[in-house]
Order: structure tokens, then C-alpha cells, then sequence
């Protein structure tokens, strides 16, 4: 046998408080128009009796659920496997849980997923949206622009259907890229290739023309497009030594690309970076790091961009709660991208 304590209740609150239960409720749940004496002792009864607010008597005064749904365009195994997504989510996490918010994931493991995802957030139990890694033929963000939920994109939308633009989080894709290309130049190297993104998306093609932007003679035959994974890279690297054997650089899409890469041209007795200079994007630590050898690559800061896109989105929620405007919140942040120089260029 057990013996259970009962939950305070809020008539325990105001009583400890020496308040009415409607001035308690109103400090509890957020409302408005008690004076700052009467908050602090409604406050110090919640902690000092270990008063857990009701959620729905909460959502009834402040019409906010305290939840924002992160939607992640790709299936469970491409999320669980990639460390790009674990650090923006960790990004988003710090920054709801700063604000007492929860976050609700939602994956997609195909098309059938899309109306699922469609009707959660048009059915109430969020506040609003939280969506990366969309794909250009995405039916998510019409699904999500019909559902009515303030939304904050990740990565820089590719779609234009007329409707007012779209707020969103990125990095500096194209210019990283140049960067990238230019420091493999600077090294003397010539015969340069791009194993690319899945051009589906965004931020490879942002990639490839920051590349092109470099090499605009480059032969066709030097550009190969992956998917951003490390067997992704596998195949590219060996598409790319059958099509050019003289090659001297390489700049992969992001960091899984180059380890595979870096894995072939091993393999092929090629050697890293006297033979073949290799350059990744995205400087993922327990990537770029641990490569044979250390990945030299362009650092984009993944984790702020999750804290970024969570931030936006509240502010949002906030200035629509209180009525006020929302043309101080900018519609579209793009961090800065760094190179870091390991040993593999």
C-alpha cells in the first residue's frame, strides 16, 4: 500500500495567499490587473504549497496551449541518424523551455503523413509551428498555411504562391560555399568537384551556385548530387573518380557527405589532403572531428538556428496575444557562415 498526498488546490493557494480564488486564478493562469503585492504572495503560496496550475483552466484565460509543434519533413531514421537535427532541436528545446513551452515533435515518413500533420495543428493543440527540412514539392506548407498556425520555416522557402512571404531561419548557404571553393583554390588546386545536396531542397541548391560562383568554367562532370548522407557521399565520390581520376578538391554538400567521400578516396589509395583536398559544411563536431582525417569544413551555427527559429515564433505569439503589430519581428534571419581549417584542405 501506498499512501497518496492530495494535490493543493487553488482555493489552498488563495487561502495561503490571504486572496479572493479569482485573484489567485488570474496570477496563476496570466491574466491581468493585480496589483504587484497580491502577485509575490500569490506566487510564494504556489511554491510554497507545490501548486501545478491546470493547464485547460490556463489555456481558457491566456488562449495559449504552452506547446509548439516541431515539424520535421523526413522520416524517423534520417532524424535519429543525423546529428544536424539532434543540435537544432536541442536549440529549440533551450529556447521553449526558457519560456515554459512544450515542444510536440512531428516526422513525416512519407506523402500519407502530410494530412495527419495537416489536421493536428488545424485541431488546437499547438500554438504554432516549428518546420525544417521541407523539400520543394512539399504539400506541408500549403497543409500548414490552411491549419491558421503562426509558423517560423527552417532553412530558406523555395516555394512562391503569391501569399505574403514566409518567416524563416537560415545560414549564409551560397556565401559559405563560395568561401569553401575559394579556399580549395587558394591551395592550387584545379580540378575542383561539388558532390552536391538533394537539390530538392534549398540549401543545396544555394550550395551549388555558391560553388558555381567560383567555378564557373568547371566541367559538368565535376558536379555530382548526393542526398546528405554519408552513403550518399560513397556513391558521389566513386561516380566522380570514374568520370575525372585527376581531380585534386572536393567540397561536399555538408559534413556526412565528406566523411563518406573521405571513406572512398581512402579506399582508391588516394590520400587526403596532398592527393585530394576535401572541404565539408555544417562543422558538426562529432563529424567534422572524428573524420580520417579532420574534416576541414564551413561552420554554420545549427543549434542558434533552432533557438532563432523558436524565438521568432514567440515573439509572434506574444504580440498577437497582446494585439500589438508585429513589424519589428524580422521576416527572415540569415547567420553568417566561418570556415574552420582541419587537416583534410
Amino acid at each position: 500500500m501506498t499512501e497518496t498526498t492530495a494535490r493543493p488546490t487553488l482555493e489552498a493557494v488563495a487561502a495561503r495567499a490571504g486572496v479572493s480564488r479569482a485573484t489567485a486564478s488570474r496570477v496563476v493562469n496570466g491574466g491581468d490587473g493585480v496589483r504587484e503585492p497580491l502577485v509575490e504572495r500569490v506566487r510564494r503560496a504556489v511554491d510554497e504549497l507545490g501548486y501545478v496550475p491546470n493547464q485547460a483552466a490556463r489555456s481558457l484565460v491566456t488562449k495559449r496551449h504552452d506547446a509548439i509543434a516541431v515539424v520535421i519533413a523526413e522520416p524517423e531514421t534520417r532524424v535519429f541518424a543525423d546529428p544536424f537535427f539532434a543540435l537544432q532541436l536541442r536549440g529549440i528545446s533551450k529556447e521553449l523551455t526558457v519560456h515554459d513551452s512544450q515542444l510536440v515533435l512531428l516526422l513525416t515518413e512519407g506523402r500519407d503523413d502530410h494530412a495527419r500533420v495537416g489536421r493536428y495543428l488545424a485541431g488546437g493543440h499547438v500554438d504554432g509551428a516549428l518546420v525544417f527540412s521541407l523539400h520543394l514539392d512539399d504539400a506541408l506548407p500549403g497543409l500548414i498555411r490552411g491549419a491558421g498556425v503562426p509558423t517560423v520555416f527552417g532553412g530558406r522557402p523555395g516555394w512562391s504562391d503569391g501569399t505574403p512571404g514566409p518567416v524563416y531561419v537560415d545560414s549564409d548557404n551560397r556565401g559559405g560555399a563560395r568561401e569553401a571553393v575559394r579556399h580549395l583554390v587558394g591551395l592550387g588546386r584545379t580540378r575542383i568537384a561539388h558532390i552536391a545536396g538533394a537539390l530538392d531542397q534549398t540549401s543545396a541548391v544555394d550550395r551549388l551556385d555558391g560553388f558555381r560562383d567560383v567555378m564557373a568554367d568547371a566541367d559538368p562532370r565535376m558536379v555530382v548530387e548526393s542526398d546528405f548522407t554519408p552513403a550518399g557521399g560513397e556513391r558521389a565520390m566513386r561516380e566522380l573518380l570514374d568520370r575525372c581520376p585527376d581531380l585534386d578538391g572536393v567540397f561536399a554538400a555538408n559534413d556526412l557527405t565528406a566523411a563518406g567521400a573521405l571513406r572512398v578516396l581512402r579506399e582508391r589509395g588516394r590520400r587526403v589532403p596532398e592527393d585530394v583536398a576535401v572541404i565539408g559544411f555544417d562543422d558538426m563536431l562529432p563529424v567534422a572531428e572524428q573524420t580520417d582525417p579532420p574534416l576541414t569544413t564551413i561552420r554554420q551555427d545549427i543549434e542558434e538556428m533552432g533557438r532563432l527559429m523558436a524565438r521568432l515564433l514567440l515573439r509572434r505569439l506574444d504580440r498577437s496575444t497582446t494585439g500589438l503589430a508585429d513589424a519589428d519581428t524580422p521576416a527572415a534571419v540569415v547567420l553568417p557562415t566561418t570556415l574552420v581549417r582541419r587537416a583534410s584542405a
